[in-house]
């Protein structure tokens, strides 16, 4: 997925995946998956996506800041 926030386009094919939570299980409409990456020039984003009832209905980016990156993998990792 490639986003444009700002002057910062993110996309996942070329960012580097940290970690990945994944909540609930395959086909679980309240499921959904949370996923770290940094691009190339150093920002931070996670990638979301879930099931029909869950936080993230359809596919998304939105963009970290360092310590709140470093604060996603202290917690997931």
């Amino acid at each position: 997925m490639i986003r444009k926030i700002g002057r910062v386009t993110y996309d996942t094919e070329t960012a580097t995946l940290i970690v990945k939570k994944t909540y609930g299980y395959y086909g679980d409409p309240a499921g959904y998956e949370e996923t770290l990456y940094q691009t190339p020039a150093g920002h931070y984003f996670v990638y979301t996506n879930g099931g029909e009832q869950s936080p993230y209905p359809t596919e998304g980016i939105k963009r970290l800041k360092a310590e709140d990156a470093e604060k996603f993998i202290a917690e997931n990792a």
